[in-house]
């Protein structure tokens, strides 16, 4: 962030200051703590005027929502299985739960199996066993390939990637085979389906097996508009076009047309479509009703303050923010590098114009 500063002639000054911080505190600039430039770069809003939380208690580290799978976590890095076997195989039925939990497991085996082996000694041939190996082979893969650009990623790990992917294919096969009536093998097929570069028909029919076991699973829906937008296998038009279709299917979805404008690579147009505009206002009337405790309606949440902004709806972005309070943890904040300073940022810029009267003036709800 800071060093994105110096193609910024107005932000000369500041950056001037963090480089005589940095050399302060004897770091280099892009090594100085989020906070010391939060008090640079952010603008002096006096959130509390607002009835918003100050910018020094805003964080992007989550609540633990999910106390059983903390506690199984915690487990598994002491090396014991038991309890991680028996919370998966109680999540079956629970699909959107059981992706959670699969998810968060298989991280951890990416980065250290011995725990997963030791469950597959003492059981083996337990299905979900089979769901979660299937799971980490995916999270050991992008591990391998790692987060850098294309230009940037060394042929060996291109080639570890796509390796470590073919057996993930092949693990999540044998999962569905076993628990035909689970969309989380499914799901996962569904995810490793980028990285091998499936094609449009192939997709579609790894869509449809999944939808076929939970219409509206929610992890399998975000995989999908992944898939669609132009940075990966679609174009900005599929990718609003599946989120339509999304939206149209259940309120949980009333985001995913904010995602796709979100996904639009070098266009703010999308924003004012009126699809778009349509989605962002039923999804406003229905968060309405609800708070911000649960990772799910942040991510909304959040998606809606930046549409609004994008909009000059400043107002009620800056409501959205009063509801999201110090939570900083998920979507589009969890994008960027520091998601507290990119959730500080826009909330500045917010409150600011709203104070100034600028933009467009609230919707009569």
């Amino acid at each position: 962030m800071v060093l994105s500063l110096l193609f910024k002639p107005k932000e000369l000054i500041t950056v001037i200051r963090l480089m005589r911080e940095a050399k302060r505190l004897g770091v280099e600039v892009d090594e100085l703590p989020p906070e010391v430039v939060a008090a640079h770069v952010l603008p002096k809003t006096h959130p509390e005027r607002y009835g918003l939380v100050p910018d020094a208690e805003v964080t992007s580290t989550s609540p633990i929502e999910d106390l059983a799978l903390a506690a199984v976590k915690d487990d598994v890095r002491a090396g014991n299985w038991e309890n991680a076997a028996d919370l998966t195989a109680a999540t079956y039925g629970d699909w959107d739960r059981r992706q959670r939990v699969t998810w968060a497991l298989a991280d951890l085996a990416a980065k250290d199996e011995t725990w997963l082996d030791a469950w597959n000694a003492a059981r083996p041939g337990d299905p979900h066993w089979l769901v979660v190996h299937a799971m980490s082979l995916v999270a050991l893969a992008w591990d391998i390939r790692g987060s850098a650009s294309a230009s940037e990623t060394t042929r060996e790990q291109f080639e570890g990637f796509h390796r470590v992917l073919f057996e993930a294919r092949d693990a999540a096969q044998a999962a569905a085979a076993v628990l035909p009536d689970d969309p989380t093998p499914w799901n996962t097929l569904l995810t490793l389906a980028r990285g091998l570069q499936v094609d449009h028909d192939e997709f579609r029919s790894v869509w449809d097996e999944l939808v076929a076991r939970d219409p509206l699973h929610h992890n399998g829906h975000s995989q999908a508009l992944q898939y669609w937008c132009r940075k990966w296998h679609g174009s900005d038009e599929l990718a609003l076009a599946f989120a339509m279709e999304a939206a149209a299917k259940s309120p949980k979805f009333l985001a995913w047309p904010l995602r796709a404008a979100y996904e639009w690579q070098g266009s703010t147009d999308a924003w004012k479509l009126p699809e778009v505009v349509g989605a962002l206002d039923a999804l406003l009337d229905r968060l309405a009703d609800e708070g911000a405790d649960t990772y799910a309606v942040r991510d909304d949440r959040g998606y809606a303050a930046y549409a609004l902004i994008q909009l000059e709806r400043f107002e009620e972005a800056v409501g959205q923010f009063r509801a999201l309070g110090a939570l900083a943890d998920a979507g589009p904040w969890d994008y960027y590098e520091e998601p507290g300073l990119k959730f500080l940022s826009l909330r500045g810029v917010a409150v600011k114009a709203a104070a100034k009267g600028k933009g467009v003036k609230a919707r009569a709800r």
